[in-house]
């Protein structure tokens, strides 16, 4: 029997991770490691953050701490990638821990106990805290690109004003498929 439930995760994930890939799209390197202020996280730097944490917490995740000892946390708020293939490679690299460590779960294992920082975590109330997580993070990835490009962003889902002209061509379509 499929999971509904992993599928239907594994869909937000891939969401998540394709509104950061078309905000990359949009960017030059200079532009992803842009800072408002020296307090503020880039781009590039929310990325690292992100996979630092994908690596630790996909890395096996039904069997060890979801904090890894080795992880270097605060290191991940400095800015270290070089260029853009870099830093997209980095991204990659962590959405393959994650997809590797979730597709493979079965009905029975979404109320097993995992543990992050010691805190007793039901598997599924540890992917639920992820998506969250990374949702957090993807927005403010996308909402700074935003205010890079001003009027060249290219929206990615609907445009402001579009909506009825989205829903008309949307049901029309739905029409004929009938």
């Amino acid at each position: 029997m499929e999971n509904e439930l992993i599928t239907s995760i594994i869909k937000q994930f891939n969401y998540y991770k394709a509104v950061g890939d078309k905000t990359f799209d949009q960017l030059t390197f200079e532009e992803m490691t842009w800072q408002y202020n020296d307090s503020a996280n880039s781009i590039s730097i929310i990325v690292k953050h992100m996979v630092g944490n994908m690596f630790s917490r996909w890395t096996n995740f039904l069997t060890e701490d979801g904090e890894k000892t080795w992880r270097q946390r605060d290191q991940e708020f400095e800015a270290s990638y070089t260029n853009k293939d870099e830093l997209i490679s980095a991204w990659e690299q962590g959405w393959i821990c994650l997809f590797n460590a979730i597709e493979p779960l079965k009905n029975n294992e979404l109320n097993t106990i995992v543990y992050i920082r010691n805190e007793e975590h039901l598997v599924s109330e540890a992917i639920f805290r992820q998506l969250g997580h990374y949702s957090y993070h993807i927005g403010q990835i996308a909402h700074i690109g935003k205010m890079l490009k001003g009027n060249d962003w290219q929206p990615l889902s609907i445009a402001k004003g579009n909506s009825a002209a989205y829903n008309k061509v949307k049901f029309l379509k739905e029409k004929e498929n009938k």
